[in-house]
Order: structure tokens, then sequence, then C-alpha cells
């Protein structure tokens, strides 16, 4: 199985070779960095570490990165891919485990949970009000949809090929709520969605919304759960939500 490891980068120069390094060798078959226009040294770190990398002539933001990065992977005939923030808050060190579940068909999709427990969420650094919403949406998403990840906003996730085939991810947002709308869309199309436990890692190099972002990002989920609601209620149909 050729697996592709993409990272969708914005001002990770100071932790992108960390993170390279934390991939288990033998891992990945290659690696695809998609540099959103940092104001950084980024790309040129990249292209210095050997990876194959891309550089966006503006910021097109979270969601419009890692469109470039699946269209990348699959040009480069990925059968499974892994997303890796290249800021260190995820342990690649599971890179393996989690593209294992896809290699032996046991999962379609997989996503690193960094709520194991209360405890060691907030001792890694995540701040109290953010696990409150992380909990708390995780438990509406699960409800909604009839999955049961331990969390539903993990920046560290694999897909098979089949997942990136059959979603179509391309009509999603470009801002945060990509992953989201992603999830759903994986959980209305019958695919099997997985996690495996991570460590939470919150430092000040790693990347992280501030309150009023992430405020947004929570109104946005409880709205695109209502839709998914309604579709499939058959009141209204949500384009996301239609077959490719």
């Amino acid at each position: 199985m050729k697996v592709i490891a993409v990272l969708p980068a914005y001002n990770a120069a100071k932790t992108l070779e960390r993170t390279i390094k934390a991939i288990p060798a033998g891992s990945v078959s290659e690696i695809i960095l998609v540099d959103d226009a940092s104001s950084d040294n980024t790309f040129e770190i990249a292209k210095s570490l050997g990876i194959y990398a891309v550089r966006h002539g503006k910021n097109t933001g979270y969601g419009g990165n890692q469109k470039t990065c699946y269209r990348q992977a699959l040009a480069r005939g990925a059968d499974a891919v892994v997303m890796i923030h290249p800021d260190y808050q995820y342990d690649p060190r599971l890179t393996p485990f989690m593209t294992g579940l896809i290699e032996r068909d046991i999962c379609d999709v997989v996503l690193a949970n960094r709520i194991r427990t209360r405890a060691e969420a907030l001792a890694g650094g995540m701040p109290l009000y953010k696990y409150i919403a992380n909990r708390g949406l995780t438990l509406l998403e699960n409800l909604w949809t009839g999955q049961n990840l331990g969390e539903w906003h993990s920046g560290m996730r694999a897909y098979s090929r089949k997942v990136l085939e059959t979603v179509d991810w391309e009509r999603n947002s470009d801002d945060f709520i990509f992953d989201t709308q992603f999830l759903v869309q994986c959980a209305q199309a019958g695919l099997r969605l997985g996690d495996v436990p991570i460590e939470a890692r919150y430092f000040s190099e790693a990347s992280s919304i501030n309150f009023r972002r992430s405020v947004e990002y929570g109104l946005a989920s409880l709205w695109l759960l209502a839709r998914y609601a309604l579709h499939n209620a058959g009141i209204w149909k949500y384009p996301l939500l239609l077959k490719k």
C-alpha cells in the first residue's frame, strides 16, 4: 500500500523538521507539504529536507490547503493518506497504527483521539473551554450521525483512497469547518470511521485558533448538524451530502 503523508503548513518553520523526523521510518512512501503562503521560511526548510513541497501564491485557508494536499496525493498514486500537522501538536509516531487499520480493511477513516481522559487532555495544555466545547460537540455529532468517535475535532487523520474518491470534499469550505464537513460526509456515505488515542499537545509554537474563531467554528458545527438532520428528514436537501 502506498501511504502518503500530507502536511498542510502555515508558518511552521520552527517545528517542521521535528515533525518530519518523528514520522517512523518506512511508515510512509512519500511526504507532501503544501505551504499556504507562509510569511516565514517553511517552504525553504521543506525543500532542504528533501520533501516534495508546493507553495500557494496566496493564503487559501485551512480547508483550501487540505484540498491541494489531497489532490496532490491522489495524483501521485496514494492508496492511503495521513494528514499530519507540521506544528508538532500531534505525534507522528501514530502514523503506522492509523494507516494499518486502513491497510487491513478495518477502517476507511481513522482519527487520532486526544481525549482519552479529561485529566490527560487538560494536562496536555488543552484550554478548558476547548475541552468542554469538544466534548459537547462530539456528543451531538455522534448522536446525530450514529458514530462513536472519541472526538470529532482532531487534526490528525488517515483516509483511504476510496474515501477521497467517494466523498465530494472539493465542495467543502476552505475554512476550519472543512474537517467536520468531511466527517459528516463520510458518515452519510456509510464509510467506516475509527480512532486511536494520542496525547494532547498545546505549547507556544503549536498553532491554535483564538476564542472568537473557536466560537465561530462551534456555531458552524452546530449549523452543519442542523442541515444534516434536515437533509435526512427529507425537509431540505443539503448539497454537500448528495452523492458525488
